[in-house]
């Protein structure tokens, strides 16, 4: 797996031009995910922001992962994986707009 590249809930929230407040109940609701290190800092993948949005279809993606009995690591650990079907890993395909190919082996996870 990549290591991807984790910023804090606040620097996440500017990219996004939002408010902390808007980002963590994001991820109270699971549209987000982050992690929490070792300092106690919240953070997030900075892969799930692009051009100032959340990238396209990654809470449906979230929302079959979760579905499907992953965990947040686990789901973290599946989007920055690569997966040589679709190639690259399945945040990459999400950020070059390939949502429907990435949801279908999220869903396939469940067979």
């Amino acid at each position: 797996m990549a290591q991807p590249d984790l910023i804090p809930v606040p620097d996440f929230a500017e990219a996004l031009g939002s408010d902390v407040l808007k980002v963590r109940q994001l991820l109270r609701e699971g549209t987000l995910v982050g992690l929490r290190g070792e300092d106690g800092i919240l953070r997030v993948p900075a892969a799930f922001e692009q051009d100032g949005r959340i990238v396209k279809h990654l809470s449906s993606v979230l929302t079959v992962l979760r579905d499907n009995g992953y965990n947040d690591d686990e789901a973290l650990h599946w989007l920055f994986t690569d997966d040589d079907s679709l190639p690259g890993s399945p945040i990459d395909a999400l950020r070059e707009n390939r949502g429907t190919e990435v949801k279908r082996r999220a869903q396939a996870l469940g067979w």
